[in-house]
């Protein structure tokens, strides 16, 4: 599990952003209070910043996805771990913990 690997998790702002787009399109199936539940299980609420949004869109066009963009530009800009099951992602010179697929 990734909370046995970091000492703190994070969780973006823009997760919960795809995951409310995602709902409402019927593509998943979430709780109604995403945010709430990221404070339950005691993990960190990432915002959005400037900086990251310079950074997102500065990277290399070669992924479209904008949500997929600000993740990594989080994770370089704060010097974090990136846990995804993407696997072009490593392509933007981020570290990643891969998990599962996609």
């Amino acid at each position: 599990m990734i909370e046995e690997r970091a000492t703190q998790v994070l969780v973006s702002a823009v997760t919960v952003w795809e995951v409310e787009i995602k709902r409402a399109l019927n593509r998943i199936r979430a709780p109604d209070d995403v945010a709430g539940l990221v404070d339950e299980s005691g993990f960190v609420r990432l915002p959005i910043t400037f900086e990251h949004a310079r950074e997102a869109g500065r990277l290399p066009l070669r992924r479209g996805d904008p949500f997929d963009r600000m993740l990594i530009a989080q994770a370089r800009v704060e010097g974090l771990v990136l846990a995804t099951a993407e696997e072009t992602i490593p392509q933007y010179d981020v570290p990643v913990l891969a998990i599962g697929a996609a």
